[in-house]
C-alpha cells in the first residue's frame, strides 16, 4: 500500500519562501513519477510540478522559475521549494505519484497515489 504524506506548509508574507516534503513508503520510491498538485477554494485543482524516474521536470507556465521540485531517493522523499511566494500560491498542496508516466501530466485523476495535502497561505 503506497502511501504519500506531505508536511512543510504555513502562512508567510508575499516574496517569503517555502520548502514543502512528501515522504513515500510503500513502493519503489526511485521508479515512479511523482508531483504537486494545488487546489484554491473555488478554483480547480491544478498542476504545479512533475518529477520522472529519471529527473525529468515539468512545470505549470504560473511557478515556471520560482518553484523547484526535487526529490531525494535515499530518503524517499520529494520536495517542492517554493520562492517568491504570491498571494495567488495559496492553496492546499497535494502531493501525487504513479508508477508510469500520465498523460496528460496535469491530470490529477491519472496518479494512483495521492496525499492528503498540506496547505500553504500567502498574504
Amino acid at each position: 500500500h503506497v502511501q504519500l504524506v506531505e508536511s512543510g506548509g504555513g502562512s508567510v508574507q508575499a516574496g517569503e519562501s517555502l520548502r514543502l516534503s512528501c515522504v513515500v513508503s510503500g513502493y519503489r520510491y526511485s521508479t515512479y513519477c511523482m508531483g504537486w498538485f494545488r487546489q484554491a477554494p473555488g478554483k480547480e485543482r491544478e498542476g504545479v510540478a512533475i518529477i520522472d524516474s529519471d529527473g525529468n521536470t515539468v512545470y505549470a507556465d504560473s511557478v515556471k522559475g520560482r518553484f523547484i521540485i526535487s526529490k531525494d531517493n535515499a530518503k524517499n522523499t520529494l520536495y517542492l521549494q517554493m520562492n517568491d511566494l504570491k498571494p495567488e500560491d495559496t492553496a492546499k498542496y497535494y502531493c501525487v505519484a504513479d508508477a508510469k508516466a500520465v498523460v496528460p501530466w496535469d491530470w490529477f485523476g491519472g496518479y494512483s497515489s495521492r496525499g492528503q495535502g498540506t496547505q500553504v497561505t500567502v498574504s
